[in-house]
């Protein structure tokens, strides 16, 4: 039986030697931070032209992690290469011979990526915060204010979530190509989609995406959204019951089924 801390180290080894798995962590953090700072600049300027109602659900929290809609499709490449690169090259049946115990692979290697996704993530909300407001100039709010720190912790949570998500998706399917060709649209065209649909934005509220961004919302409806009938706390915990879906089922099908 393989220690812990040995298949632990030989996840990291994996991940770390992997250049395009490092590029797209650093990907998630710059475009995420550059294009919020671009939107709350712009903001900034256009802030005296917006109607009372825009006025009354401005949220300069929310508005600084405008970007996480780039850097989230980072964080699903990244959580599909950590897991499908693997099935690609072959090297899954090398690293199952060392390491026989499915369980212990599996979950060694959401341990390590999705503590390094979570790390980033956290990292791109509080850069992306601090610079978002210092460019909305007199219309900013402070990390000291209700409910910011949850707002800004919670975005570095979303982030690390959608990509443990995306382990979790890639490891049922075991390929890249078709993970990425059903969670990109999902994410990017069904659920964008389905959320301006009257009738069906009522079931897509509950997609992982939907009910987990409302952990980064300070003012309820911010920013023109739809009212949801949960709570920040009650939205991320719905993202999580997708997360543990996904990763019971990915789990289920590495166990069942050879390499």
């Amino acid at each position: 039986m393989a220690a812990a801390s040995a298949v632990l180290q030989s996840e990291w080894t994996k991940i770390r030697t992997v250049a395009s798995t490092i590029w797209t962590l650093a990907s998630a953090l710059l475009v995420t931070v550059a294009m919020s700072a671009a939107l709350c600049a712009l903001m900034s300027s256009q802030y005296a032209k917006l109607s009372d109602v825009e006025r009354a659900t401005f949220d300069p929290t929310f508005l600084s992690f405008s970007g996480m809609v780039l850097g989230q499709l980072a964080m699903v490449v990244f959580g599909v290469l950590v897991v499908g690169t693997e099935y690609s090259s072959g090297m899954i049946r090398t690293s199952l011979a060392a390491v026989p115990q499915r369980a212990s692979f599996l979950f060694s290697k959401i341990a390590v990526a999705g503590g390094l996704a979570l790390v980033v993530g956290l990292a791109t909300s509080f850069l992306s915060f601090f610079l978002g407001q210092a460019l909305l100039g007199e219309h900013r709010t402070t990390l000291g204010a209700d409910n910011v720190l949850r707002a800004v912790v919670g975005g570095g949570l979303y982030m690390g979530l959608i990509a443990i998500f995306s382990m979790g998706v890639a490891t049922m399917l075991r390929s890249s190509m078709l993970s990425l060709g059903i969670l990109v649209p999902f994410f990017f065209l069904i659920s964008q989609i389905l959320s301006a649909v009257p009738k069906a934005k009522e079931v897509a509220r509950y997609f992982p995406d939907q009910a987990g961004a409302k952990i980064m919302q300070v003012v309820p409806d911010a920013m023109g959204s739809d009212e949801a009938p949960y709570g920040p706390w009650g939205g991320l915990g719905i993202m999580l019951i997708w997360v543990v879906a996904a990763l019971l089922g990915g789990y289920l099908v590495l166990k069942n089924r050879d390499a």
